[in-house]
């Protein structure tokens, strides 16, 4: 493995007010942009801490939909889709503004996300989306996915995420979180996880198969019940490995 630099990310500004403490273990971050979850202030709170502690913003819009976290798809045609997300990114820059900062990557958030993996209408306006955006604003995707593709296709940038806290089908798909062991929350167990899809491109799934998988960024859950101490030893453990966070 040549590549020894490595990004650690999270979803914030949600609500789970956690960001003071978890920010300065990330490297970029992803803020929500209000549809599933946030408001105004909360996410101008989060991005300054992000420009605190020189963490890449990155914008994770969703379905409009606060009632269910945007973690169901919702019945919206792709031009209703589009415009919903057009409209949370225009929110989100113009936040950016004010604290002078430029858009890193945009993340797709919950259920937008896992649709976009598998379906390629949902993941064409994502796509679309991206074109609305300056072409050095990078696109956060699984690996192997349609998204993927697509954007490959479509000349998008894309960065291959994987989750350092969940468990994975074989198929790649993540192992659904109403499952007991769909959450990862032993630090150890975590970074194992980590090292494995990043130096071997490769992961354990549920059943015992392993998968190829590639990734450059690794999420970790902000709502994970162990997530300050998953970081902790991350960073901590990862630089004993000679892999810089960045």
């Amino acid at each position: 493995m040549l590549n020894k630099k490595i990004d650690i990310n999270a979803d914030v500004g949600e609500g789970l007010d956690n960001e003071t403490a978890i920010m300065p273990y990330l490297s970029s971050c992803n803020i929500s942009c209000g549809a599933h979850a946030g408001n105004e202030v909360a996410i101008a709170k989060t991005m300054a801490l992000a420009v605190k502690n020189k963490v890449k913003i990155g914008a994770h819009p969703s379905y409009p939909d606060k009632k269910n976290f945007g973690r169901k798809p919702m019945a919206l045609s792709h031009k209703e889709l589009l415009d919903s997300l057009l409209r949370q990114l225009t929110f989100f820059k113009r936040l950016l503004k004010i604290h002078k900062v430029h858009l890193h990557h945009i993340k797709p958030h919950g259920a937008l996300y896992n649709l976009a993996a598998i379906d390629r209408g949902v993941a064409q306006v994502v796509i679309e989306l991206m074109k609305n955006q300056s072409k050095s604003v990078k696109l956060y995707v699984p690996y192997g996915s349609v998204i993927a593709d697509l954007a490959l296709i479509e000349g998008v940038d894309i960065v291959y995420e994987a989750f350092a806290d969940r468990n994975y089908n074989s198929d790649l798909t993540l192992v659904p979180r109403r499952e007991i062991k769909a959450i990862i929350t032993d630090p150890k167990e975590v970074l194992n996880h980590c090292l494995s899809i990043f130096e071997n491109e490769s992961v354990k799934c549920l059943d015992g198969s392993t998968a190829t998988i590639k990734a450059s960024t690794f999420c970790v859950h902000g709502d994970n019940e162990n997530v300050l101490t998953i970081l902790k030893y991350l960073t901590t453990n990862l630089a004993k490995k000679g892999i810089e966070i960045l």
